[in-house]
């Protein structure tokens, strides 16, 4: 058996909340307002800013999304 190849992994981008806010069309101060109500995709705190990482506000809208009809 062999081991995973560890060089094909990449980490999940963390985005900004500029980023984060910009590709849902939502107000910073709504992510924020999210963020301190325990809504919206989960962020990490890094120092004093939040980050997003990719595959959580993926899997929050996925988690959003109407079903099919």
């Amino acid at each position: 058996m062999s081991a995973p190849a560890t060089d094909d992994w990449q980490p999940d981008p963390l985005l900004t909340i500029d980023d984060v806010a910009a590709w849902l069309s939502k107000p910073k101060n709504t992510l924020y307002a999210w963020h301190s109500r325990r809504k919206g995709p989960r962020a990490i705190r890094v120092g004093n800013t939040l980050r997003y990482r990719r595959s959580e506000v993926e899997r929050w809208l996925d988690a959003h999304t109407d079903p099919e009809r």
